[in-house]
């Protein structure tokens, strides 16, 4: 049995089916014991993840209810002979018993530990699979089709911040491996999907550089002044400034830091 929240919340039984949990409070309030596994979640903070600041009087039992409609998904999909077993009532809130394999976001986070470290060693191809496969798991946006709310936010904003610290991570070891002319079209596409993101413009710029196009690279740098000066009125890093001007007097390329 597997929980996947990176993309639509669902359950994967053990003998591999896909059970996809609705658009429904009782999803919103899965979501967050899944991101709070092993660890009692309060009816206070169920209560402000469903409601906010202003719940309904009959919050708790409302929560109940959904309480009980979550078991019924557990038992319905044969994840559990009595969902009890699984999400357990221990006061004051409730939790979920998993480990870290069964759910996917604690696959991705120990993915990328792992990445990290191997990169570190200077094992970058065990260190670029690795990375691989933690992005791998994605399939849209964390906790897609479900409303969160401030508690789900934050860990869906926690959970996007590592996926792009992990492709910064990848990216560093293909670039390790001599795979700078590889990279460029995804930096590319990186670029435009996060124009505010000057470390992603300085890996294309540092990609096109080793790649013999000068050129190019001067005009990826220009585009990223034109785009901070225009949205934030900044101007680049005093890092991609010393990369801008190795250009500019031809200088070898040399390796961004991390």
């Amino acid at each position: 049995m597997r929980f996947n929240v990176l993309g639509s919340l669902e359950i994967i039984t053990d003998d591999n089916r896909s059970v996809l949990v609705n658009a429904s409070k009782t999803g919103q309030v899965l979501a967050l014991l899944l991101m709070r596994r092993n660890e009692v979640v309060s009816v206070d903070m169920l209560i402000e993840e469903l409601w906010g600041q202003r719940p309904p009087r009959s919050a708790l039992t409302t929560l109940r209810t959904y309480i009980y409609h979550a078991r019924r998904i557990f038992i319905r999909a044969s994840v559990a002979s009595s969902a009890r077993e699984l999400l357990l009532t221990q006061p004051p809130g409730y939790l979920i018993q998993t480990t870290d394999e069964q759910v996917d976001a604690t696959v991705f986070e120990n993915l990328i530990n792992e990445g990290r470290t191997r990169l570190d060693q200077g094992r970058p191809e065990l260190a670029a699979a690795r990375l691989r496969e933690a992005l791998s798991l994605w399939r849209g946006p964390a906790f897609a089709h479900i409303e969160v709310g401030s508690l789900l936010h934050a860990h869906a904003t926690h959970l996007e911040e590592l996926r792009i610290r992990a492709i910064h991570l990848r990216l560093e070891a293909e670039r390790s491996l001599g795979r700078s002319r590889e990279l460029i079209p995804e930096l590319r596409s990186l670029v435009l999907a996060h124009p505010l993101n000057e470390s992603f413009h300085a890996q294309l710029i540092d990609a096109l550089h080793r790649s013999g196009r000068r050129a190019e690279a001067l005009q990826a740098y220009q585009h990223l002044r034109s785009v901070l000066a225009r949205e934030l009125g900044v101007t680049p890093t005093p890092e991609i400034q010393r990369l801008y001007h190795e250009l500019r007097e031809g200088h070898d390329a040399r390796s961004l830091s991390r």
